[in-house]
Formats: C-alpha cells, sequence, structure tokens
C-alpha cells in the first residue's frame, strides 16, 4: 500500500523525488554491494532507482519559480497541478482553522525543510528573531507578530504535524543549526508534544558524500514517530534514546572517503568509494557546443570577483561544493583561467574558457536527474517558466534526492517495526 506524504516548503521537489524513488542517477552513487535491492534497471552508466512506497499528495512553497519547477516536472510523474500549493504555510494553517481550506486527511508522513538562511553560519545567524517574514520581506516593510517571521517557520511546520497527525515527519536543516545557542534542543522539545507526543530523536547531521551524493553537503536532520501510532514493543526504546542500529530510522553511510587513510577499511565493510565531479559531469558537452538540454547551455557569467566565496574551481577527483542558494556570483567555477589559478591545464590547453558551473552541472551535483527540465521558456499550453537565475536557486535550495532516497529506504526497512 501506498503512504501518503505531505511535502512542506517543497522547493523543486528533492525531498518529494527522494522519497518517491524510480528516477535515474550516476551508477557509481548505488552501492551495489548491499543495496542491490535499489536498483530498478542499468543502462550504460546509470542506473534508475526502485519506487518506493511512498507517494506526494501535497506540496507547497511560496515561490513562483519552485512551483515552475515543480509542476511540469511532477505532472510527468503522475501527479496533478492542484497538488502544489503556491501559499505560504502560516496563511495556509490560518485558512485551515478558519474552514476555507482543509489539509489532506490520512498522512502518513509530513517532510519539511524549514527556511535555513536565519540559522546557516554564512548568513546572520538571527535565528527564531529573523528580520524577515515568513514571506520573505523585511520587517521594515511590514508588521506582523514574531512567531510569523521566517525564522519561526518550524513552529508553522509544528502546526501542520498537529492537524494531520501524521505516523511520522523528517525536518531538514543546515548543520550551522546545531551550532547556534540551543536552537535544536528548543526545536526539539515543541516538536515532541505535538498531539500525544512523538518521539523525537537527537537530531543527526548528515554528509551527503557517506550516501552516494558528490557533495561536501552537511543538513540536520530530525525524525519524529508518533505515540498515536508507534508499536508498544518499541515505545520503550524509541523514549529512552537508547536505540540500537537496528531501528534507527536514519540510513546508514554506503560510501567512505578514499582520502582518509583511517577509513579505507570500511571498503571491507562493503562500503565503496565517494563520488567524484568528474564521475558525474565527464558526458555532458561544452555551453557553447550543447543544443538538446537548455540546462547545460545556461550559466552564471558573473565575472570573477578574486578570493570570496563562489570563486574557486571545482576538484574534478573529489565531491563538489556545496550547491549554494545564491545570486550567480556565488556560483562556483567547473574550470578558472591559468590567471586566477587554474589546474585543469588539459582542458585550458585545448581552447576550453574559464566559466562557472551550469544549471544541469549543479542539478548533477545534487543528484537531480537529466529529464527534469531545470530551465524552461513558457508557450501558449505551458505557462511555466524558469530562468537560469530561478533554476539555481531552486536546486541550491533542494534535499539532494539521492540522500532523500536513502532516508525513504531506510524508513521502509524499518517501517513495520516501528507502526
Amino acid at each position: 500500500m501506498k503512504k501518503s506524504l505531505l511535502s512542506l516548503f517543497s522547493g523543486c521537489g528533492g525531498m518529494d523525488l527522494g522519497f518517491e524513488g524510480n528516477f535515474w542517477v550516476h551508477s557509481p552513487c548505488v552501492n551495489k554491494n548491499i543495496r542491490p535491492n535499489w536498483v530498478q534497471e542499468e543502462n550504460n552508466d546509470f542506473t534508475l532507482l526502485k519506487p518506493t512506497s511512498f507517494e506526494t499528495v501535497f506540496a507547497n512553497d511560496i515561490l513562483p519559480f519552485a512551483k515552475a519547477a515543480w509542476v511540469p516536472y511532477f505532472l510527468k510523474r503522475g501527479k496533478d497541478e492542484s497538488t502544489f500549493h503556491l501559499e505560504s504555510i502560516v496563511d495556509l494553517v490560518k485558512k485551515h482553522k478558519s474552514g476555507d481550506f482543509a489539509f489532506p486527511d490520512n498522512i502518513d508522513v509530513v517532510t519539511g525543510g524549514f527556511p535555513c538562511q536565519d540559522f546557516s553560519v554564512a548568513g546572520k545567524r538571527k535565528g527564531f528573531s529573523s528580520h524577515k517574514s515568513h514571506k520573505g520581506q523585511l520587517h521594515e516593510e511590514i508588521d506582523e507578530p514574531t512567531k510569523e517571521n521566517r525564522g519561526m517557520l518550524y513552529s508553522w511546520m509544528r502546526e501542520v504535524i498537529q492537524i494531520t497527525k501524521p505516523k511520522m515527519f523528517i525536518a531538514e536543516n543546515v548543520k550551522g543549526l546545531v551550532s547556534l545557542g540551543d536552537v535544536k534542543e528548543i526545536i526539539e522539545h515543541d516538536f515532541r508534544s505535538i498531539d500525544k507526543g512523538y518521539y523525537v530523536l537527537p537530531a543527526k547531521v548528515l554528509f551527503a558524500p557517506d550516501y552516494g551524493v558528490p557533495q561536501r553537503r552537511e543538513r540536520v536532520i530530525f525524525i519524529g514517530i508518533s505515540k498515536r501510532y508507534a508499536k508498544k514493543s518499541i515505545s520503550k526504546i524509541y523514549e529512552s534514546n537508547n536505540i540500537s542500529e537496528a531501528l534507527s530510522p536514519y540510513p546508514r553511510p554506503t560510501h567512505y572517503n578514499f582520502r582518509d587513510s583511517s577509513q579505507l577499511g570500511l571498503f571491507d565493510n562493503g562500503l565503496v568509494p565517494y563520488v567524484t565531479t568528474v564521475q558525474v559531469l565527464y558526458d555532458l558537452l561544452e555551453p557553447s557546443v550543447c543544443t538538446a538540454d537548455l540546462a547545460q547551455m545556461c550559466y552564471s557569467k558573473a565575472s570573477y570577483c578574486g578570493k570570496t566565496q563562489g570563486q574557486t574551481e571545482i576538484d574534478l577527483n573529489w565531491v563538489g561544493p556545496t550547491i549554494r542558494a545564491e545570486h550567480h556570483g556565488n556560483i562556483e567555477y567547473r574550470r578558472l583561467s591559468l590567471d586566477h589559478g587554474g589546474k585543469h591545464f588539459q582542458e585550458l590547453e585545448s581552447g576550453l574558457l574559464e566559466r562557472r558551473l551550469t544549471v544541469r552541472e549543479c542539478a548533477r551535483i545534487q543528484t537531480f536527474p537529466d529529464d527534469y527540465e531545470f530551465v524552461r521558456h513558457s508557450h501558449k499550453n505551458d505557462p511555466y517558466n524558469i530562468s537560469g537565475s530561478s533554476a539555481y536557486k531552486v536546486i541550491g535550495n533542494a534535499v539532494p534526492p539521492l540522500l532523500a532516497y536513502s532516508i525513504a529506504q531506510r524508513l521502509e526497512e524499518i517501517w513495520d517495526e516501528m507502526f
């Protein structure tokens, strides 16, 4: 039977796609030694992941270009356009309480990557006292209660969980949240008091390369399990937080750091080496030559800005940088010129020019499949238009689908023991 997924702060659907499965990834991203059951089909250097039993029945975001990305892709996967709600979660909760809107019934899982800018070490770190509203406006422009600021949106996710009473929830944010005072403990405490109570497991930071994602991305994951539905046999275990690996809902690593000598022995445990950027970018044509993929033809033309964020080139023989949802000047370089310290000598000698990563290259580093059209030109029968700038933002904001797939597969493994 399908398990219904309600997705909040959905963006372009990285978490949604990952939880559903049935998408192509580069074969090195899948460890077939210990995850042979993930493979549905293989074609050259790509692997089609098996579908899971999860199905997205609701998605939302406030960004029009997030909807413009999400809807056309998920229509191809059998979704209806009405599945996506272009509205603030604050307004949707208020409408639900007034009777003007209703969240779906019988939800099994609620997921949500509540906005991270106020918790990131790269941002202003305002935390719960964000300078922006839930709609992204500066407080100087509006007059709203503090609970409706961007840093408090986790509490509105809590409201949705209170309304829908799912069997479990998954919340995601940047690693910086765990080092910002007692923010992590406050969020965990608030989530525990929902409905008849949730077992909120100690939040865990997942490092994306450990799960086959070719990117130095770290994300903190909160998992809550409903006391209303949890089997009595596991309740005491989750209550005590003394959880064995056999019952932990967090996925186990599938890849290891081949540059760390202390990890080399993990190969004997069935793990395979981290996936490098060259393994996922090697077959892409240069933008000047490509004619079939608008996302590969599109890249930031922002000038080199010296030794600041986003001004380094990727190491083809290592995992890629964290793909950021920021302006063009922060998009990493596919290659730099010799004058700017470029090290891809063979490419430069062959006449290839300095340029930043294309939209498609960013999408591949995030493990999105190539059939996801991140750059689109609208026409009469298709009103959804996505520019390169918007594409960079939704890709950078997303949960890597393969990381989400690892979480979903782990939940499937122990679902019947939990509920």
